[in-house]
């Protein structure tokens, strides 16, 4: 057993910010497998997780490229607003990266311009995985995208509002009504939960809700929004907004800001992710609040589990083992696990979540990761199915929910 490394706060507290860092391709892009010189030159492309993401990347890449000198790494970090918009543009220029870190793949598969993910990893590497996270990134069987990092959703509760409010933290939807409602009574600008709709991230917040009621999005062969287990979930949201339990205007506020609001005491309950433990060392580290599972209808164990993914992209048959390398030094632990670490994200690898078994920063979110629920990400619908989350369920604030479920339905079958 390797040492373990400890997750503090520095680390934790990297991922407080998103950033919109960019450095364009260098070298060669796409064409031929070699340069002049000899060397193979593989195209990166990522998305920016915290304002540490480019440098952790080009530590990662140095280290590479000094145990394999024949092989250099140009590295592209975008911002996630711009990223799909990106590799959409290089894909259709004839110019897609090696390989690339990104969410929704499965119209890639159907193009058929991804390499299964057994043709650029060891079988080493592959039998590393979680056994879970590859079988998310399956289409017809075939894994094309190797799981990169993982992510649990938990509730965060802060413990002096509930106190003040004469409730405990709630394990089902009954309980969480009666606590929020509580809370938000206490005045003074505060809210019982925070109910981020607006457009960065309802999909996920959907999620928390709709999955929680014993409703689902789907799987790989059908997108199924409109269905009465998703309709309780909706229902409940509405009953949230209608009893003043929520923040004012849950419709159009947006998950980062929102949570700055609950990191500055004045929240009493939202659900975070494991980045959330950093951003309140960071922010205000003497709030007094605890971590608990997301409450559910009837109380059963839940999360929302999200995955990232590497793929690589088939455009020269003569990277290859340039590309079988690269994954196979990025996913060894002593490279991959601080990776992981200075992110803030759970590792997606059986190496690395024995080496982080210990840190009691995770501790909540690796408890609650084998009941974790994933987006039907392979899905070829799950992109317009993600856009139609965050154009339309917010308006579950002035509309039904029936109305809202089927508008929803509507534009994912309309492609």
């Amino acid at each position: 057993m390797k040492k373990s490394l400890r997750f503090g706060a520095a680390a934790l507290a990297a991922t407080a910010t998103l950033t919109l860092a960019s450095c364009g391709f260098g070298g060669t892009t796409g064409g031929g497998g070699g340069d002049a010189d000899g060397e193979t030159t593989l195209n990166l492309l990522v998305p920016s997780y915290s304002d540490a993401t480019k440098g952790l990347w080009e530590d990662v890449i140095d280290g590479f490229e000094k145990e394999n000198p024949e092989i250099k790494v140009d590295l592209e970090v975008q911002s996630w607003d711009n990223l799909e918009k990106v590799v959409s543009t290089k894909i259709q220029a004839g110019e897609a990266p090696d390989i690339y870190n990104g969410g929704p793949f499965a119209g890639f598969v159907s193009d058929e311009l991804l390499y299964p993910v057994s043709d650029v990893v060891s079988e080493d590497t592959l039998a590393d995985f979680q056994e879970s996270f590859l079988a998310n990134a399956e289409v017809d069987g075939t894994a094309y995208a190797l799981p990169l990092i993982a992510s649990a959703r938990a509730l965060f509760v802060n413990n002096a509002l509930l106190e003040q409010a004469g409730v405990e933290a709630p394990t089902d939807w009954d309980e969480l009504l009666d606590a929020a409602t509580k809370v938000s009574a206490l005045g003074g600008g505060v809210a019982g939960y925070g109910m981020p709709l607006g457009s960065e991230e309802a999909q996920a917040e959907a999620a928390v809700w709709l999955w929680g009621g014993g409703g689902s999005f789907g799987d790989a062969s059908e997108i199924t929004i409109d269905t009465p287990e998703n309709l309780a979930g909706a229902e409940q949201i509405k009953k949230m907004i209608d009893a003043g339990a929520t923040q004012a205007d849950p419709g159009s506020t947006q998950r980062s800001p929102l949570m700055d609001i609950f990191i500055q005491g004045k929240i009493g309950m939202q659900v975070g992710l494991p980045p959330t433990v950093g951003q309140i060392e960071e922010g205000n580290p003497e709030l007094d609040y605890s971590i608990v599972p997301i409450p559910t209808e009837d109380g059963s164990p839940f999360t929302l589990g999200v995955m990232d993914q590497l793929m690589a992209f088939q455009n020269d048959g003569d990277k290859q083992e340039a590309i079988t390398k690269f994954f196979d030094y990025y996913y060894s632990a002593d490279v991959y696990v601080p990776w992981v670490q200075a992110e803030g994200f759970l590792p997606v690898t059986k190496s690395g979540a024995e080496q982080l078994a210990g840190e009691e920063a995770l501790a909540p979110f690796l408890e609650v990761l084998p009941d974790a629920q994933f987006y039907p990400s392979t899905n070829p619908k799950w992109s317009a199915t993600d856009g139609a989350f965050k154009s339309l369920f917010g308006q579950l604030q002035t509309k039904s929910a029936q109305d809202v479920l089927t508008e929803i339905q509507a534009q994912v079958d309309a492609g």
